[in-house]
């Protein structure tokens, strides 16, 4: 998206020539079908990465041997490059040779392998595990930070009055770390919004353009078929929604956290 605007006066693309395609957007099918599918993309992985990263922080937070080494594995998948976790989880899921369909035909649970690229669900499951392993750790980082910025006190206090862990949570820990879920929820949503090289490795968009998102969408436009008026216009609209989905959500959830 970034690269679209920025490239888009170097590379002669006009402003005026973008501006007449804006409404082309309103009429363009494909359009709508990639902006479900992203939007679905963003839903399920954002989701999954928020309670699973309150999960492990509150795990991370407590007090065992080795804990530090245990944080620094933990961190590990979000510090490798893109790119080559996304190949990772392709051979993984690769329908000959890959470890989703070997072990499970070797436990018996398979009758024959899946080609978990090749259809659309499997595809866009697939996906949606790749960033979820990969981006899990982040989110936890942000929340264990602010399970440790919670005064101790507090929990002692609803301790002694006879609270258990459980009250304690949903009484001091949630609300108190709403403004850092806030946090990880707007670099989430638009990190997830915005993803391209994760399906472009995967899966290239498919498979017949099922898992195709609004960025490469935008790539098809302004770096394949070289119309970059309408790539322009695709760039403009896409991160002014995009900005704009994670600027709400972010202020619904430090509304909530106000509240």
């Amino acid at each position: 998206m970034l690269l679209g605007l920025v490239l888009a006066v170097p590379l002669g693309i006009s402003l005026s020539q973008g501006a007449g395609r804006f409404g082309e957007l309103v009429s363009d099918p494909m359009l709508l079908k990639v902006a479900g599918t992203t939007g679905a993309f963003a839903a399920a992985s954002v989701s999954l990465e928020i309670l699973l990263g309150l999960l492990f922080a509150l795990v991370l937070h407590r007090t065992f041997r080795l804990r530090g080494w245990v944080r620094a594995v933990a961190l590990l998948p979000w510090a490798l490059p893109t790119a080559v976790m996304a190949m990772s989880w392709r051979w993984i899921f690769n329908d000959t040779y890959g470890v989703a369909n070997d072990l499970p035909l070797r436990l018996g649970l398979l009758r024959e392998p899946i080609a978990w690229l090749g259809r659309p669900a499997t595809a866009f499951a697939a996906l949606v595990a790749a960033d979820v392993w990969k981006t899990t750790p982040f989110v936890t980082l942000i929340l264990l930070a602010g399970l440790q910025s919670i005064p101790r006190d507090l929990h002692e206090a609803m301790e002694v009055d006879g609270a258990g862990p459980v009250r304690r949570f949903f009484w001091i820990t949630l609300p108190m770390l709403r403004p850092a879920i806030a946090v990880a929820l707007t670099f989430r949503l638009i990190q997830a919004l915005g993803i391209f090289d994760l399906v472009w490795v995967m899966t290239g968009g498919g498979p017949a353009d099922s898992t195709k998102t609004v960025s490469l969408y935008v790539y098809d436009h302004a770096f394949r078929y070289l119309d970059g008026g309408y790539g322009a216009a695709l760039t403009c609209a896409a991160a002014a929604a995009f900005f704009a989905v994670a600027a709400g959500a972010g202020a619904l959830a430090r509304g909530r956290a106000r509240a």
